[in-house]
């Protein structure tokens, strides 16, 4: 299911007061971007309990129950323990789309009338939903639609801004929060088509918790070891980069001032890449998109910049072509004005070099 309409994670606390407590609600999104935590969180703050299910690990039977002979000679289901309780609470049905149809058809009475066979929620307690969606690569089966018309459906989308709110007071490692703060955009990406990692706001985490086991002496190739183990390889070879310029004290300023030259050494290449991404960034920034508007100090900016294109691509022609390439829509990201000079100074700024 794909929503005409998303949602950030700091409006859904909101959303679910007012949209779980009277009905129960489904929270659709991509893996990793933290639809458990949500709920969990959002259940401590009502002071409820939060009780989880998860869909894929669960047979019919786990939520009828079992049938019991009574006194009179008829049988009657009991509830699990998990389920029967006596106190209000917030039943958390995890991967639900990704149950079998026998297990997503046991919940139908206790999502709409709350109830299992003869027991029934207390009053004050929730039921949300969540799970994946098909387009995820992640397993979730078509849900009835029975089942689609007895829940209220949110869309989440992963938030940078929201999820550095959050880690500023979580204790995320220091090099992941600026890291994510200079490019919200690798917070997260789509999953992949084959099995590889792939960056969520969860890999950033876990990468997190990782760095604080290893600590200071953590070295390069282990470093590599749990980027490329957790991220996107163009996520994870701009981080190592990022790590390397954290630790030298090698910045993008430096080589704008002529102070520092790019980084030619083949295991440096990550850091190049970083640095060269940076380096488009600065520019996207900076230069205006109509040279008629530029100052006096952009065009100095545009003039150096055409100086270290040529520089960086007597390292690498493959990361100088990264700096001028179009974005994912086939439009180019420079100014046009800056491109087309790029193209007609090269030869000459070429052999001034020689």
């Amino acid at each position: 299911m794909q929503g005409a309409v998303s949602v950030s994670p700091a409006q859904i606390p909101e959303l679910l007061l007012g949209l779980a407590t009277v009905r129960p609600v489904f929270l659709w999104g991509a893996p990793g971007i933290g639809k458990s935590s949500l709920v969990r969180e959002f259940a401590e703050s009502l002071g409820l309990e939060c009780v989880s299910l998860v869909g894929t690990q669960l047979a019919p039977e786990d939520l009828i129950g079992v049938p019991q002979l009574t006194p009179e000679g008829r049988s009657r289901f009991c509830p699990p323990e998990q389920i029967a309780r006596d106190e209000p609470y917030c039943l958390f049905l995890d991967e639900l789309n990704a149950a079998t149809p026998d297990v997503q058809k046991a919940f139908y009475s206790l999502i709409l009338d709350r109830r299992i066979g003869s027991y029934e929620l207390p009053p004050g307690s929730i039921v949300i939903g969540a799970g994946n969606r098909a387009t995820d690569g992640a397993l979730a089966r078509p849900m009835a639609s029975a089942l689609v018309n007895r829940m209220v459906h949110v869309h989440l989308r992963a938030s940078a801004a929201d999820w550095l709110r959050w880690a500023a007071g979580a204790g995320i490692h220091p090099w992941v929060i600026d890291y994510v703060t200079d490019r919200p955009d690798h917070l997260w990406s789509a999953p992949p088509k084959t099995e590889e990692p792939f960056s969520t706001p969860r890999a950033w985490h876990m990468l997190s918790d990782a760095l604080h086991s290893f600590g200071p002496t953590l070295d390069e190739e282990t470093l590599k070891v749990l980027a490329y183990g957790l991220l996107t390889p163009q996520h994870a070879i701009a981080f190592c980069g990022y790590a390397k310029i954290v630790r030298n004290a090698y910045g993008l300023e430096a080589i704008l001032k002529g102070d520092a030259r790019w980084p030619h050494r083949l295991e440096d290449r990550d850091l190049l890449y970083y640095l060269a991404d940076a380096f488009r960034g600065r520019l996207v920034k900076d230069l205006p998109a109509s040279k008629e508007h530029a100052s006096g100090a952009q065009r100095q900016t545009a003039f150096r910049a055409k100086s270290l294109l040529v520089q960086l691509a007597e390292i690498s022609v493959e990361v100088a072509q990264t700096v001028i390439a179009d974005g994912a829509d086939g439009n180019p990201v420079l100014p046009s004005w800056f491109l087309i000079e790029a193209a007609r100074d090269m030869p000459r700024l070429v052999e001034a070099r020689r």
